[in-house]
């Protein structure tokens, strides 16, 4: 699933990103070159007030002179607002795209990928990765380009005036620009962990926030903040590290562009007192200058800022060609309609190659048959059922759906067919309606109603001020356990589907709920192939068949009065049971 990645090149992120817009970036350059030709109006401008309008008391030639220099600020501000106008909504609007499409990205991938990532480092890929591109259809590189044929420009412009004094200023300027490209090179690698960090950083805190009822009830906040503030140390070092190479950046800019103002004060006095420049022309080559120069300084925060966007393109090229769960090339069946049969043949699994959690499993569930699963914690029951929600894959062997290989078949094709109901299952903030509604969310009235009768979600929600309108909270806070559940079965039934996996299904009611809950579920089962997971021997009584699971693999089989009667494992597990 994982590749190996080499870093984002600039080639390929011009040919991805800023080629498909050039016209739109063409547009930018383009104002950006009439907002630099405006303001070489003013060096030259100068060169006209001392060596001719103020010598000859020109005043008619003084207020033409105002015109025209007033005249350039205002096309300059004018054309300033457009870029900023044309290339920042674009690529605030390129943000906004590319989060959408990673989203998008993200949610195809394996559910193994989320297990072996937090929710926090995955919202940073989404929001924060993506941010750096605004620097390669933003103004950022548009501005590079224009700064280089402004530099150019000034560069001829200066030669005219005084080859010698052009010269000596571009020898301290090229070895900056020796320095600065070491120092980017320096520095995308600490961009590029400085993501991870972060990502890192932000994953641990959402799962604190999202467990700080634990972390109080076990007086662990001392701990947390501990854990926080060691991530918050590793960025600190981090950034640091960048610092270091923008500082030597900032510091070799001013000691070389001192020099070569140095130098340029001093071979502009001497040609002064020499006779072979003009005072007028000494301010015109120093303003010339600093068009020259603000183009090359300029250069160095826009080189990093492409080196920090070229960083977070590495990570966010990395998860966009990660293999997707439901691939095209291999999940090449389209399921319309099924009728429910799963077979396992032989199937192993192990989620570490050394550790095998399933030892060639093999069983059939015929369709609208119960299946229930039963067996110590860890032993593989919920692996088996995550193979037949296809939340994985058996490494060896088969599972089949109607006698196709689940491997073949296209996922949302099958998943429409099929609804789980977790030990621990998720609800949305928002109302109890909302949440009833997820898998349907176009469902009538009646429809929803029947959901909330079937699973006596009405039992509570009757007594709720706002009842199915009412919020509940990240998820369900404000509800209890039991009320918690019945919503999660209420909206798998509203599902109708024709695969059910029941987790624990009634792990979290009292005994009054479970049994309105056993009689919902018992209805909901009818002409569905039912898997049910349950510690609660006393709840698959009806099952059509029992598998007991032991350190992955069958040991037993059958109906429950057959398992009693065998009197192995399961009937020791009913005896325990019975006593308790």
């Amino acid at each position: 699933m994982y590749k190996d990645k080499k870093n984002v090149s600039f080639k390929w992120a011009f040919k991805e990103y800023i080629w498909p817009r050039r016209k739109m970036l063409g547009l930018g350059l383009i104002l950006i070159l009439i907002q630099s030709a405006s303001g070489l109006v003013a060096p030259y401008a100068s060169r006209f007030l001392f060596d001719d309008i103020v010598p000859n008391k020109d005043m008619e030639g003084l207020w033409v002179l105002l015109a025209v220099v007033s005249s350039s600020i205002l096309i300059r501000s004018l054309t300033s607002f457009s870029i900023t106008r044309l290339l920042s909504v674009q690529a605030q609007h390129m943000i906004s795209q590319m989060r959408v499409g990673v989203q998008s990205k993200i949610m195809k991938l394996p559910v193994s990928f989320f297990d072996n990532h937090k929710s926090g480092a995955l919202v940073s890929r989404v929001m924060t990765d993506v941010e750096g591109v605004r620097n390669l259809v933003g103004t950022g590189f548009v501005q590079l380009i224009g700064g280089t044929l402004t530099s150019v420009v000034s560069i001829v412009l200066l030669l005219q005036i005084s080859p010698i004094m052009t010269v000596s200023v571009l020898i301290p300027l090229l070895v900056f620009a020796v320095v600065m490209l070491k120092a980017f090179g320096y520095v995308r690698p600490i961009f590029r962990e400085r993501g991870k960090i972060n990502a890192t950083v932000q994953g641990n805190l959402t799962e604190t926030l999202g467990g700080v009822r634990v972390i109080k009830a076990f007086n662990a906040e001392e701990q947390e903040n501990i854990n926080f503030e060691k991530g918050v140390n590793r960025l600190y070092e981090n950034v640091k590290k960048s610092l270091t190479a923008t500082a030597v950046i900032g510091s070799s800019s001013i000691f070389l562009i001192g020099l070569a103002s140095t130098g340029i004060m001093g071979i502009g006095g001497y040609f002064m007192m020499g006779g072979t420049m003009t005072m007028g022309e000494f301010l015109s080559f120093t303003l010339l200058l600093g068009f020259m120069i603000a183009p090359i300084v300029q250069m160095g925060n826009i080189g990093s800022q492409l080196t920090d966007a070229l960083a977070g393109l590495d990570r966010t090229q990395e998860l966009m060609e990660m293999r997707e769960e439901d691939d095209p090339e291999v999940r090449i069946t389209s399921l319309k309609d099924i009728k429910g049969g799963i077979k396992f043949q032989d199937v192993s699994f192990s989620y570490k190659e050394s550790i095998e959690v399933l030892h060639n499993i093999s069983f059939e569930a015929k369709p609208g048959s119960v299946t229930a699963l039963v067996g110590s914690s860890g032993s593989g029951k919920s692996t088996i059922a995550g193979l037949v929600a296809t939340f994985l894959n058996p490494v060896s062997g088969k599972v089949t759906i109607d006698s196709i290989d689940i491997t073949t078949v296209n996922l949302s094709s099958f998943r429409k067919h099929l609804a789980v109901v977790l030990q621990d299952d998720f609800l949305f903030e928002g109302t109890i309606r909302e949440n009833i509604l997820f898998p349907r969310p176009d469902a009538s009235e009646e429809e929803l109603q029947g959901a909330v009768k079937g699973a006596y979600v009405n039992e509570f929600t009757d007594r709720f001020e706002d009842g199915l309108e009412t919020i509940i909270g990240e998820r369900g806070v404000k509800l209890s356990g039991g009320q918690r559940q019945r919503i999660s079965i209420s909206r798998a039934i509203l599902a109708d589907p024709k695969i059910i996996i029941l987790d624990e299904a009634t792990s979290n009611l009292d005994t009054e709920s479970e049994t309105y809950i056993q009689k919902s579920l018992n209805e909901l089962m009818k002409n569905r192939t039912t898997f049910v997971i349950a510690h609660r021997l006393s709840t698959i009584r009806q099952a059509d068949q029992i598998l007991v699971i032991e350190n992955g693999r069958i040991v037993e089989r059958g109906t429950h009065e057959k398992l009693l009667a065998a009197e192995g494992r399961y009937n020791q597990l009913h005896t325990y049971q019975s006593r308790i």
